[in-house]
């Protein structure tokens, strides 16, 4: 996207600033979570895409509404308003959680279970080895576009992109026309709390987190393509953030959809990626898996090199006595090795995390547009953002370990809405009164 072509008009800056951000946004999460959701949902199934679409759609749109509106430098700049060292803490838990430990990984794991996998034999798939290759095999490559200069990410994206959204809106409109099979029940808590499932399962595409990273993205492509303005800044950032919203909006209620009626043909399946690459088997057979397998690569491959270099970029800064390159190939090494635990244990692995990471994100955020109502005060953004953490901490603890039946029975006896995993909305709430109590006592102008 050259900055020629950009200054045309601010249409054409809108919407070619909204597609990079979807683009930004859009990896192989974003496919194969609404997949399986849809299956576990059944007929409830825009329930729960309403309450997915809220925390993979709503959310990433106000962590990019709230950076900009902040004027914060970066995720660790505005985390430091609770104090230096938990903004230094977010970032690096915030970094780390999309970069190597959990989504890095997954990229790598998706690829094979959707792209290779299929094409196996039982037997053959049923081995270590083939998912250890293609993990060494896609890592060094994805290790060696990170280190190429050049917009070659820019350019995959821009053929990406439309390949992507034209390929599912093939399937969706497959699947609505012929449609796999009836919808089946509900299953589990979607039987009667859909819409907080949904809520839930979106925690896990990791958006609104990277959120915090890619605004200052989208701020800088503006800023670069011309715009100088503040007002004009925000405006286009807000319009930029709701069509990127709405593309991600549209997908999720698509493969849901789809995912919905996949159960009655391929029964219930551990897994997104399982769940896809069964459905382009289903319409188009040995062609759709094909198809779903180049799309997929060649999703998670930039998703791996744009993870790759932002994560090495922050930590070089954070610890300038480590190159880029060296941050670079360490992620690289620990993204290989955690990409053989499979799909299902990365997955497992990195709820506990999340559960933990996105009510101080989602607080986090709030906290940013709240901020002038309570004259930016420490005291708020301390006493907020340390109830939403011990009630995180506990749903970490209860995703990780478990908790017995009766301190279940006695947190869900104090805390609203914790049986259902929105525990520490009642507490963030207590955290913002508090803090503006200690404002008001210590005689500070609450404005």
């Amino acid at each position: 996207m050259s900055t020629q072509s950009l200054r045309k008009s601010p249409y054409t800056l809108f919407v070619a600033t909204g597609l990079m951000l979807f683009a930004l946004f859009f990896g192989a999460g974003n496919l194969i979570f609404p997949a399986h959701m849809g299956q576990q949902a059944g007929d409830n199934y825009i329930g729960a895409v309403l309450g997915f679409v809220l925390t993979g759609a709503g959310l990433p749109l106000l962590g990019i509404l709230a950076m900009a509106y902040s004027g914060a430098r970066d995720v660790q700049h505005l985390a430091s308003r609770v104090t230096p060292w938990f903004g230094v803490f977010f970032a690096v838990a915030l970094y780390l959680s999309i970069g190597p430990l959990f989504a890095m990984p997954r990229t790598g794991t998706v690829a094979f279970e959707v792209g290779i996998k299929p094409f196996l034999s039982e037997a053959t798939a049923a081995q270590a080895w083939p998912l250890l290759l293609f993990s060494i095999a896609f890592f060094a490559l994805s290790y060696w576009l990170a280190m190429s200069p050049g917009k070659l990410i820019d350019r995959i994206g821009k053929i990406l992109t439309p390949a992507l959204l034209i390929s599912i809106g093939i399937l969706a409109a497959k699947s609505m026309l012929d449609p796999m099979g009836e919808l089946q029940a509900a299953q589990g808590n979607f039987q009667s709390h859909a819409w907080v499932e949904g809520f839930l399962a979106g925690y896990q595409t990791m958006d609104a987190l990277a959120s915090l990273v890619f605004a200052i993205i989208v701020v800088g492509a503006l800023q670069a393509a011309g715009v100088g303005n503040n007002e004009q800044l925000m405006r286009l950032t807000i319009g930029a953030g709701f069509l990127a919203a709405f593309c991600l909006a549209m997908v999720y209620a698509a493969v849901t959809y789809m995912g919905a009626h996949s159960v009655a043909v391929t029964g219930w399946l551990d897994n997104g990626a399982l769940v896809l690459a069964q459905i382009a088997n289903h319409y188009w057979g040995m062609m759709g898996n094909l198809l779903l397998m180049v799309i997929i690569i060649l999703a998670c491959l930039s998703t791996a090199v744009g993870l790759i270099a932002a994560c090495a970029e922050y930590f070089t800064r954070l610890i300038p006595q480590i190159s880029y390159k060296q941050f670079a190939i360490l992620f690289t090494i620990i993204s290989c090795v955690l990409a053989n635990k499979g799909l299902s244990g990365i997955i497992a692995f990195s709820v506990p995390v999340l559960m933990l990471l996105y009510p101080l994100t989602i607080v986090l955020i709030l906290l940013a547009f709240l901020h002038p109502l309570f004259a930016g005060r420490q005291e708020v953004y301390v006493s907020t953002m340390a109830l939403t953490f011990v009630v995180g901490m506990l749903d970490a603890w209860q995703a990780a370990f478990g908790l017995s039946a009766d301190t279940k029975a006695l947190l869900s006896q104090y805390l609203p809405w914790y049986e259902i995993g929105l525990g520490w909305i009642a507490p963030a709430l207590i955290g913002f009164v508090i803090g503006l109590g200690l404002v008001a006592l210590r005689g500070k102008r609450v404005a």
